[in-house]
């Protein structure tokens, strides 16, 4: 008999797998998964069309069509007020998920450790095993989701290579402060820390608040990798296709890995999101457009017995749900489908020892008849 001793002993099917299929077979309104409803603008699926029948469907240099790096790079000297080379570092990848595990390929080694703030995103902890590397999970303040430098400091040791920071963050909806940032730059002064900054939610803050980019903030910048994705902002998931802006000597190892993983990313696509790209428009109003649907949902939540918690950004809203059911956060959110007719997802699910606080999180990335059918639904309880 063969057998195998696999590298990801502790991975089974995800909880978002579950729900979704769940969700499924109970023909309930998803509001786990965090992908909308909704399509994309038709100029972008025209611009796609219009790359392809152009023929540009062959291999695209393997960092990027030229004139998408060269959008992204003005993009992020015009909001963050950093400059990088369009040619040197800046990269295009097959989504953020697959511009994570490569970054962390790059820089992590046996016996390394990488601190992680739990809750956070189900990838990273097993791309940091597929390295080698030993992750260090440090929670984010219970009830709040905001940093605890005092732990974050404790974590770090000799061995630390990187820490994963997401802002704004699933699946709280956190959006780190410029005091907070300064503070983590103060911190990894001293250090020879890498820092992994997921930022796939940077158009998605609201009430006048401001996205803090790593790339904003010199002592971060010249040790990071900047992380988004088009899937993100412009409503297109299932296309797969991100970036990491990172210095020169970072970007050099990166792509070293990238070459020999995906090599390169879709060529239309690519020559698409450049041309969509050159007005600023549809990322610049990303925020007044979720934060009417936040709204929209919170109004309606309001009228449950769910307790909100604050949601800055993304388009995810969590509540406590003490006040609801004893469940457990697992049990509750199956219950919530089969029986109510909306899928969540358990906040617990985001922790790697399953932390209970009796918190789900709802996609809110939805049209607004969906929003209204499983608010209707949700009034119920």
């Amino acid at each position: 008999m063969i057998t195998i001793n696999s590298k990801l002993p502790n991975v089974g099917t995800t909880i978002f797998t579950v729900m979704s299929a769940l969700a499924t077979e109970k023909k309930a309104v998803n509001l786990g998964q965090g992908f909308p409803d909704f399509d994309c603008d038709p100029e972008l699926v025209n611009a796609v069309t219009c790359a392809m029948q152009s023929g540009l469907n062959q291999y695209p240099p393997m960092a990027g069509v030229p004139a998408l790096r060269e959008a992204i790079a003005t993009k992020i000297r015009v909001l963050y007020d950093h400059e990088y080379s369009a040619t040197d570092e800046i990269t295009i990848t097959a989504g953020a998920t697959q511009a994570i595990l490569t970054a962390i390929l790059a820089v992590v080694h046996a016996g390394d450790e990488v601190i992680v703030l739990e809750p956070c995103y189900d990838s990273y902890v097993p791309n940091i095993e597929l390295a080698g590397g030993v992750p260090v999970r440090v929670p984010l303040t219970p009830g709040t989701f905001r940093p605890d430098f005092n732990r974050i400091a404790a974590a770090l040791t000799p061995k630390t290579r990187a820490i994963i920071v997401n802002s704004p963050h699933n699946p709280s909806g956190t959006v780190w402060t410029a005091a907070e940032m300064q503070q983590l730059e103060a911190l990894l002064a001293p250090t020879k820390v890498l820092l992994i900054s997921d930022e796939v939610y940077e158009h998605m803050v609201f009430d006048g608040l401001s996205h803090q980019s790593a790339a904003s903030f010199p002592g971060l910048a010249e040790r990071s990798f900047v992380v988004s994705s088009f899937g993100k902002t412009f409503h297109v998931t299932g296309w797969k296709v991100g970036y990491v802006a990172a210095p020169g000597f970072l970007s050099h190892e990166f792509r070293k890995v990238h070459q020999f993983n995906v090599f390169t990313v879709n060529t239309p696509v690519q020559h698409a999101l450049a041309h969509f790209m050159s007005n600023p428009a549809p990322y610049l109003t990303l925020p007044d457009f979720y934060q009417n649907k936040r709204d929209l949902f919170r109004a309606g939540l309001v009228q449950t017995r769910f307790k909100l918690l604050p949601c800055e950004g993304t388009y995810f809203q969590s509540v406590d749900i003490s006040e609801v059911s004893p469940l457990n956060e697992a049990d509750f959110c199956k219950w919530l489908t089969s029986e109510v007719g909306v899928a969540a997802i358990p906040t617990s699910a985001f922790y790697g020892n399953g932390f209970d606080q009796h918190v789900i999180r709802f996609c809110f990335a939805k049209k607004t008849e969906t929003l209204e059918l499983a608010l209707n639904k949700l009034n119920k309880l």
